[in-house]
């Protein structure tokens, strides 16, 4: 069955980093577009990084540009966040999710309603 794994999550300083890893199983990996979103508590799923499935395409939330990074391995079926400069507002659960969408304005990168799998998400505390 379908499987995305986050971790690498947990409590940094401010102006710390993170990198979390995400463990694809279950689906063709190497043709998924793949996002990641986080939710805080009481606030909507929002779009923070996707990939597209070459590495060619890359999109980032305005709020993370410059800091974050998102990067894949498709032979480990593996996607990474890296995050850097983290601020108290980047904490967050995270998710990694899966897009079959080819990458562009119909591929709903930046929608959560686009992806199709989901992990179980990993959390990020970010400490002032």
């Amino acid at each position: 069955q379908v499987q995305l794994v986050e971790s690498g999550g947990g409590l940094v300083q401010a102006g710390g980093s993170l990198r979390l890893s995400c463990a694809a199983s279950g689906f063709i990996f190497s043709t998924y577009t793949m996002g990641w979103f986080r939710q805080a508590p009481g606030k909507e799923r929002e779009f923070v990084a996707a990939i597209g499935w070459s590495s060619s395409y890359t999109n980032f939330a305005d709020s993370v540009k410059g800091r974050f990074t998102i990067s894949r391995d498709n032979a480990k079926k593996m996607v990474y966040l890296q995050m850097n400069s983290l601020k108290p507002e980047d904490t967050s659960v995270y998710y990694c999710a899966a897009n079959r969408r080819p990458w562009g304005p119909g591929g709903m990168i930046g929608n959560p309603k686009g992806y199709d799998y989901w992990g179980q998400g990993t959390q990020v505390t970010v400490s002032s």
